[in-house]
């Protein structure tokens, strides 16, 4: 977490927090979502603006964290922005030394690889699951084998509990 960024949560220790208006899609993309595409429906049917701004996409990923309940927030200053996943806390993708890294660019250690009923694939790590990007599956194939991962199959609605993770967080305590 940036320094000044802890410095403004001792500052201003009672900010409340924000639902609803940033998601996290399954291609590792932030979006903005404003009032509009909040009222259009969740974040699977609206998600809002994409983000483009390197530096403000810098800054979420620098201070991108999980509480305890299992709800994933971008800590922005004193405020904790509470985000909307499309499917998981962590979209992967291989370097190119072939070392698996999340949409933050850290870097994870893969403990079991997943897949669910539509062919999605996610991996088990010290950060806990993630879903393989797209565009890096042909990687993940050739990865698979040399890793020794043994890919057990999941069902996509159970990700959440199974995993600790709250994908629609809300300021009620999840059930998880």
């Amino acid at each position: 977490m940036d320094e000044i960024v802890k410095k403004a949560i001792k500052k201003w220790p009672d900010v409340p927090s924000c639902f609803g208006w940033l998601g996290l899609d399954s291609r590792g993309d932030w979006y903005l979502r404003d009032e509009a595409a909040q009222s259009r429906g969740t974040f699977a049917v609206s998600k809002g603006a994409k983000l483009e701004h390197r530096k403000l996409i810098e800054f979420i990923n620098r201070n991108y964290e999980q509480d305890d309940q299992g709800r994933y927030y971008f800590q922005n200053g004193p405020q904790q922005v509470f985000v909307e996943l499309e499917i998981a806390p962590w979209i992967l993708r291989f370097d190119n030394e072939n070392k698996v890294i999340t949409q933050t660019l850290e870097c994870v250690q893969a403990r079991q690889a997943y897949t669910d009923e539509t062919g999605r694939v996610y991996l088990f790590t010290n950060q806990g699951l993630g879903l393989i990007h797209t565009l890096d599956m042909d990687i993940f194939v050739d990865e698979l084998d040399s890793n020794g991962w043994m890919l057990e199959e999941v069902l996509s609605t159970e990700l959440e509990a199974r995993f600790g993770y709250v994908k629609s967080p809300s300021e009620k305590k999840p059930v998880i």
